[in-house]
C-alpha cells in the first residue's frame, strides 16, 4: 500500500503540506490509473500491479492530524500491516529537490504521521518517502509555510525530487515482488 499525505484535496492540493499526495497522483499516472473517491476510506484510491501483486493507493480526503483514520481503515480492509505500507510526506528538514526514504519508526513533529502511528497504535517500523519542501526562516510561520504554495522554483525541485523517488519506489516494488 503507498499513501500520500495530505490535507482535502480541493482546498490544499497545490499546498507544499500535500507533495505526498503529488507522489501518489503522479505514480498512479506513469500506470494510466485513475482515482476514485472511497468514503469507506476516507480519501481517494486506485491500484496497479507489479508481478501479479496489487499495489493499493491513498490519498486521504480529511485533514493531515486524522490521516491514520483513512490509513488505518485501508489497511485493516486490505490486511496490510503498517510494515508494508509506504508513506510519503512533506519533510521541512530537507530542502526542495531532495527526497529520502526511511525505514524506521517516529514521526519527527510530522502530524500526519503522527496520527498514522497513534491510530495503529503499534510501535512498529515503516517505509516513507520524505519530501523536502525547505523550512521557513520564521518558526513561528511553519503553519501558514505548509499550508501555502511553492513558489515555480520550489515547485520544480518538488517535482523533480517526486519524480525521482517513483523511480526508486517502482525499483524497490519490483525487487521484492
Amino acid at each position: 500500500m503507498i499513501v500520500g499525505l495530505s490535507n482535502p484535496k480541493t482546498q490544499y492540493h497545490k499546498t507544499r503540506h500535500n507533495v505526498g499526495s503529488w507522489f501518489v497522483y503522479y505514480l498512479a499516472k506513469r500506470y494510466l490509473k485513475l482515482f476514485k473517491k472511497d468514503k469507506k476510506f476516507f480519501g481517494f484510491t486506485s491500484f496497479f500491479n507489479i508481478k501479479s501483486n496489487c499495489i493499493r493507493l491513498l490519498v486521504p480526503n480529511i485533514f493531515m492530524n486524522l490521516n491514520g483514520k483513512s490509513v488505518f481503515e485501508m489497511a485493516s480492509f486490505y490486511n496490510i500491516n503498517l510494515s508494508e505500507i509506504l508513506i510519503i510526506h512533506d519533510d521541512l528538514e530537507l530542502k526542495p529537490g531532495v527526497a529520502k526514504l526511511k525505514y524506521s519508526y517516529g514521526h519527527n513533529g510530522h502530524n500526519g504521521l503522527r496520527d498514522v502511528i497513534s491510530t495503529f497504535n503499534k510501535k512498529t517500523d515503516f517505509y516513507r518517502f520524505r519530501i523536502g519542501i525547505g523550512r521557513p526562516i520564521n518558526k513561528h510561520e511553519i503553519s501558514s509555510f505548509v499550508l501555502s504554495n511553492p513558489n515555480k522554483i520550489e515547485e520544480v525541485l518538488i517535482k523533480k525530487s517526486i519524480l525521482h523517488a517513483i523511480e526508486e519506489t517502482i525499483n524497490l516494488l519490483t525487487l521484492r515482488c
